[in-house]
């Protein structure tokens, strides 16, 4: 039976008792709404790690002034559900008043990776994710953490943080999870009219068409970003970026470059879409 905690002493108990018997720990920290993509991350957690924890917790700090905390999509019922369908280990629910018990005077910031693309769209993001998450490695302790790739900037950011902080544990990010038509899951994609939703999977083709354009060996980097957030526009999308970047870093292209992370974020309607896409060169064997 799917344990349900609420609170850290609670979560806490259960990992030290699976600890105690030898099992392994996986964590999957979400913020609910679950769809296809967080359940492939569990089941990927599930392969490697004995005892799964997977937290649901809408996390105030990653919310910006234009950002409304209070109408994040939040079906509790639902997601636990779906978790027990899957034999997850246990879910930790927490109140915010749990988290944060009081303001934090302690702040997790990584410039150099938080206030770019994604970041300098959404000021305090970043620091509000790497903060949620350090808490949350913190309380859950886990072996194994798990994450999708199409967020890649908070995936460099964790791994960033698990490097730096000393964190001992081992982070897992697994591929993005598509519909047929390419589309990325996200919580948001249910609050796209079935005109919009017809429109999205353009997104994931211009990925496409860029990676095309890379292998095909041109390294007008400016130009292309300039072309194909133009078609973007013209399909109908608030094109917010269009960058061709340096995998490990984020920092734009170079022309020497073998490998590439083609990124983008939109909107679509009032609704924020993410994207990404790995080129890389594959040299022939001699």
């Amino acid at each position: 039976m799917m344990l349900r905690c609420d609170t850290i002493a609670h979560v806490r108990s259960e990992v030290a008792h699976a600890k105690a018997h030898g099992a392994s720990i996986g964590f999957v920290p979400t913020m609910g709404n679950l769809h296809a993509g967080h359940l492939s991350l569990v089941r990927a957690a599930k392969a490697k790690t004995d005892f799964v924890v997977v937290s649901i917790f809408v996390n105030p700090a990653q919310f910006g002034p234009q950002e409304d905390f209070t109408h994040y999509p939040r079906t509790l019922v639902e997601d636990c559900a779906a978790l027990a369908d899957i034999q997850t280990s246990a879910v930790f629910h927490p109140p915010v008043n749990e988290i944060y018990a009081q303001p934090c005077l302690m702040q997790v910031t990584a410039p150099e990776l938080a206030n770019t693309l994604c970041g300098a769209s959404r000021p305090g993001h970043f620091d509000g994710v790497g903060l949620v998450v350090a808490k949350l490695f913190h309380i859950v302790q886990p072996d194994h953490a798990f994450f999708g790739l199409k967020d890649y900037q908070q995936c460099l950011l964790i791994q960033r943080l698990v490097q730096d902080l000393n964190f001992p544990l081992s982070v897992h990010l697994e591929p993005t999870t598509r519909a047929a038509d390419g589309l990325a899951m996200s919580s948001r994609n249910h609050n796209l009219s079935k005109q919009q939703r017809a429109t999205a999977p353009k997104l994931y083709a211009t990925l496409l068409s860029l990676k095309n354009v890379l292998l095909a060996g041109d390294r007008a980097y400016a130009e292309m970003q300039q072309a194909a957030a133009q078609r973007l526009s013209a399909a109908g999308f608030d094109v917010d970026y269009v960058q061709i970047r340096r995998p490990d870093n984020l920092q734009p292209s170079g022309p020497g470059d073998q490998a590439w992370q083609v990124l983008v974020a939109v909107k679509l309607g009032p609704t924020r879409l993410i994207d990404n896409l790995r080129v890389e060169v594959i040299k022939q064997a001699t």
